[in-house]
């Protein structure tokens, strides 16, 4: 189900865009950014980024001497890119596992 966020702002697209695909690091960008960490979309978008990237990160790379390894990699990212465009479009981004457990940690 895709709802149209409350944050309809140009920059605040591309940063969510950015969020997605140069994870890790665009979500830690918008976390230290005072302006951008109080908006609670980018908040989330940012949380969810770092949430899903960084077991994928640890995974490709423990299995990188495996070609698996590559695989899991490569098909992570290009997963986070089409989230990416979907919240630079202004979607709700729901990850299916990953957005139930921040939302339990009260990460946003």
């Amino acid at each position: 189900m895709a709802t149209q966020s409350p944050s309809s702002d140009s920059n605040a697209k591309l940063m969510a865009l950015l969020a997605y695909v140069i994870a890790p690091i665009g979500g830690i960008i918008i976390l230290l950014m005072d302006t951008m960490k109080n908006d609670p979309v980018l908040r989330k978008h940012a949380v969810q980024s770092i949430a899903f990237s960084v077991p994928i990160i640890i995974l490709s790379v423990v299995l990188s001497f495996v070609f698996i390894g590559v695989c899991i990699g490569l098909i992570g990212w290009i997963i986070q890119v089409y989230w990416g465009i979907q919240a630079y479009q202004g979607k709700d981004v729901t990850i299916p596992v990953v957005t139930d457990f921040c939302k339990k940690q009260n990460w946003f």
